[in-house]
C-alpha cells in the first residue's frame, strides 16, 4: 500500500467525525437554547486555531496569534463606534481584510526566524499591540474595551434570541469552509511544502522553492483566519477588549492546538470543544478551579495522546493490534 493511501485511510475517518461534529453543532443547540452560545464560541475559537494548526505544519509555533484576534474583533468594534450601524457580513469582510494586511506586514519580518524567535517575535508584537489598545483610552477605552452593538445581517434586525442561532449557523458555514478549505490547504502541493520546512528546509531550497515565501503564505493565511475568529467572538460576545491581544490569549490557542492535535484540520474544533465546554461546566461549579481543571485535561491528552485528541483514534487502534 503506497503512503498517499495510507495517508487517505487515516484521514477519512477524521473528516467523518468532523461531519458529525458540524451537524451536533447545527442540531443540538435546538433542544438546549444555552448551548447555542457556546457553539458559537467554540466554532469561533475553531477558526482562529486553524492558523495555528496551519503554522504547526512548519514547526512554528506562534505566541503572539492573538494580535490577529483582536484586531477582527477591534475592527469592528471601531466601525460601530466611529461610524455606525453594521451588518455580520460587512463586521467578516473588513475584520478578515484588517488581519490580512496586518499578517502580511508582521510577516515579511516574523518569517525570516525560526523556532524560539519565531515565537517571541510573535509575542513581542502581540504585547506592542495590547499596550496600544490599553493606553489609547481616548479611542480604545482602554481596559473597558469597546461595546460591539448586535449588527444585522443583510438588512434583518433581529431579537437576542433569534440572533444567537443567527450568529451560531454564520459561525457554523464559515467553520465548515475554513475547516475544508485549510484541509485541501494541507494536502496541496503548498501544504506538503509547509511541512518540508519542518523536516528538511535546506532541500526545499535546493529545489528552488523559497521558504520564507512558503512561509508567509500560511501565515497570511493563518492571521485571515484569526482575524475573521476574533469578528465573530466580538459579534458573539458584543465586546472587544484588550485582553484579546494579550499573551495569555495567544496561550490559550496554542493549548487548544496541542489539544486537539495538529496532524488534522479538524483538530483545531475538537480542541477548541473539549476547552470550551471544561471551561463552561467546571466554572459554573468550580468557579476558582476550572484552570486546575483544564492543566489536568491537557497533562492527561499529553501523557496518554501526544497528537491530541485526534490521536486517539489511532493510538487505540494500534493497540488493538498489538494485543493481537
Amino acid at each position: 500500500m503506497s503512503e498517499k493511501d495510507l495517508m487517505t485511510r487515516r484521514i477519512k475517518p477524521i473528516t467523518t467525525a468532523a461531519v458529525i461534529f458540524f451537524l451536533v453543532s447545527a442540531v443540538a443547540p435546538l433542544f438546549v437554547a444555552s448551548w447555542a452560545t457556546l457553539f458559537a464560541l467554540i466554532l469561533a475559537k475553531g477558526i482562529v486555531v486553524l492558523g495555528i494548526v496551519l503554522l504547526l505544519q512548519a514547526g512554528q509555533v506562534s505566541f503572539g496569534h492573538a494580535m490577529f484576534f483582536a484586531i477582527g474583533a477591534y475592527t469592528s468594534a471601531f466601525w460601530g463606534k466611529y461610524v455606525g450601524g453594521g451588518d455580520i457580513l460587512l463586521y467578516l469582510v473588513l475584520g478578515g481584510i484588517s488581519s490580512t494586511v496586518f499578517g502580511l506586514i508582521v510577516g515579511l519580518f516574523v518569517v525570516r526566524y525560526r523556532e524560539i524567535f519565531f515565537g517571541m517575535l510573535n509575542l513581542a508584537f502581540s504585547m506592542v499591540l495590547w499596550s496600544l489598545l490599553e493606553k489609547m483610552f481616548p479611542y480604545t477605552n482602554g481596559a473597558d474595551g469597546i461595546r460591539v452593538a448586535r449588527p444585522g445581517l443583510l438588512g434583518f434586525v433581529f431579537t437576542p434570541e433569534t440572533f444567537q442561532y443567527v450568529i451560531l449557523y454564520v459561525s457554523l458555514l464559515i467553520a465548515a469552509a475554513a475547516f475544508y478549505g485549510v484541509q485541501r490547504y494541507l494536502e496541496s502541493p503548498l501544504g506538503h511544502m509547509l511541512r518540508a520546512i519542518k523536516s528538511n528546509e535546506t532541500r526545499l531550497e535546493y529545489l528552488g522553492m523559497s521558504a520564507r515565501r512558503v512561509l508567509l503564505i500560511g501565515y497570511v493565511i493563518s492571521a485571515f483566519l484569526g482575524g475573521i475568529g476574533g469578528t465573530l467572538v466580538a459579534i458573539i460576545q458584543q465586546i472587544a477588549t484588550p485582553e484579546f491581544g494579550f499573551w495569555t490569549k495567544s496561550g490559550e490557542f496554542v493549548f487548544i492546538a496541542i489539544l486537539g492535535g495538529g496532524a488534522h484540520a479538524f483538530g483545531a474544533f475538537a480542541g477548541a470543544a473539549m476547552f470550551e465546554c471544561v471551561r463552561f461546566y467546571a466554572a459554573a461549579h468550580l468557579a476558582d478551579s476550572w484552570q486546575l481543571i483544564l492543566g489536568v485535561v491537557l497533562i492527561v491528552i499529553i501523557l496518554y495522546a501526544p497528537n491530541g485528541l485526534i490521536g486517539l483514534r489511532q493510538r487505540y487502534r494500534q493497540s488493538g493490534k498489538g494485543g493481537r
